[in-house]
């Protein structure tokens, strides 16, 4: 295996614990750990390069470079909040185009059910990527496509490995101040300490658990779950730009492949990317 640089961290006493070899869902095959680190998905990228780069996870107590969708930047202060990036490869499905498709959906199912299971704390899930709690944002996830290590006989056209990044605000310090009114951390919503490491866990366990789904080819499961915590994927005004056009319409819910619908006049529009404005 090719050297990191900068060097890895000694992983912290309490993560430690809680990620312990005897305790690691069967997804993680290893973990990287760092102080601070420019971007999780940036070292993880590189990680999937090599022969043994399925399954690892990038974990950060800081970024200096952290980023989210469309190039905007994710707030990454030490000790704040979860800053995780994951290796996995959706082309071992039985259907590799969909679960590509599907798994920042997946991811999005899995981090809700993750921080449910350690905290209790229910978070709504916002198409594309985002979880809420009311009309804030708790956390964020980027999937990035990524040149991965093929074995020898692959075929050449195999879909992308993915590096799957998520951002967990836990304190309230894991945002600026002016973003008070429109973000929120664990701590903000429960009011007590959460530990971070035990929803570093929960949180793999249930992407375990899920892209055990993505992989079987289950999915409607991942599916159905989302549409469950998501409540404004159906009647809701949203707005976006198409082209040099504004659009608007009511949302209808999600495709198969996890496209957003939206009521615009008296045709149905798809949408697979780019910024919706929920109204």
């Amino acid at each position: 295996m090719r050297s990191l640089a900068p060097a890895p961290d000694p992983l912290p006493a309490d993560f430690a614990e809680a990620l312990a070899p005897d305790r690691l869902p069967a997804l993680v095959s290893r973990i990287i750990y760092y102080a601070t680190i420019g971007s999780t998905n940036d070292v993880a990228a590189a990680v999937a390069a090599e022969p043994d780069g399925d399954g690892v996870v990038v974990i950060a107590d800081a970024q200096t470079s952290g980023r989210g969708r469309r190039g905007h930047q994710w707030f990454s202060p030490p000790a704040g909040g979860l800053y995780v990036s994951l290796v996995v490869d959706p082309g071992r499905s039985m259907a590799p185009g969909r679960a590509t498709a599907l798994v920042t959906m997946t991811a999005g199912v899995a981090l809700a059910e993750g921080i449910e299971s350690i905290t209790g704390l229910a978070p709504d899930i916002k198409w594309p990527n985002d979880l809420f709690v009311g009309r804030r944002k708790l956390a964020g996830i980027l999937a990035e496509g990524v040149s991965g290590w093929r074995p020898e006989g692959a075929p050449s056209h195999r879909p992308l490995k993915v590096v799957l990044g998520f951002g967990i605000n836990v304190a309230a310090t894991a945002f600026p101040p002016e973003l008070a009114s429109r973000v929120t951390s664990l701590q903000a919503e429960l009011g007590r300490p959460i530990d971070r490491a035990k929803v570093c866990a929960g949180a793999l366990a249930a992407l375990s658990r899920r892209y055990e789904d993505l992989v079987a080819g289950r999915f409607d499961a991942i599916l159905s779950r989302w549409r469950a915590r998501a409540p404004l994927s159906e009647g809701h005004r949203v707005r976006w730009r198409d082209g040099d056009r504004d659009r608007a319409g009511t949302t209808m819910g999600v495709d198969d492949d996890g496209a957003l619908l939206v009521q615009a006049g008296d045709q149905v529009e798809r949408i697979v990317a780019g910024i919706v404005i929920w109204d």
